[in-house]
Parts: structure tokens; sequence; C-alpha cells
């Protein structure tokens, strides 16, 4: 039986640090936006609403998204795994 050993790839502390300081300059950058933005209460409001729900949904969007590609993985490996075994249980006869 082949096991898979190649590690999990994995984010450098650059990367890691660049897309939260990114994150947390549009964050910013956004509420500095409707802040200032020459309009009323209810609108900046509503404004504020919709960014929170569009950071939401993008977190949840993208964890969703993760999670079928590592179970598409997980899926790939078992398969791998119940042939290996079959060809083994019964090699090809030549």
């Amino acid at each position: 039986m082949s096991y898979d050993t190649t590690p999990a790839a994995t984010h450098s502390s650059g990367w890691v640090a660049q897309v939260w300081i990114a994150f947390g300059i549009s964050i910013a950058a956004t509420t500095i936006g409707i802040f200032y933005a020459p309009v009323g209460p209810w609108i900046r409001a509503f404004l504020a609403i919709s960014v929170l729900m569009a950071i939401s949904s993008s977190i949840s969007l993208s964890k969703t998204l993760r999670d079928q590609h590592e179970a598409g993985r997980l899926v790939h490996k078992i398969d791998e795994a119940k042939v290996t075994k079959l060809l083994n249980d019964h090699p090809p006869e030549l």
C-alpha cells in the first residue's frame, strides 16, 4: 500500500502577514470611506451592514471551497487505496 507522504502545502509567514495587512487596510479604508461619505446616518448604517455581510459571506465561501477541495482529496486517496488493495489481493495474471 502506498501512502501519500508529500507534506501539506503551507504558506510562508510573509504571505500570511501580507494577506492580513491587506485585509486590515481594506476594512479600514472602507470604514473611513463610509464615515466620511456625504450621506445620512441611515445610508451609512446600510453601507456598513452591507460591508459586514460581504466580509462574512466571503469568509464562508472561502471556507466552503477549501472544505470541498479537502474532501475531494480525501475521497481520491480512499479510492486510490481501494484500487491498490484490490490489485495487491488479486494480482493480474500475465
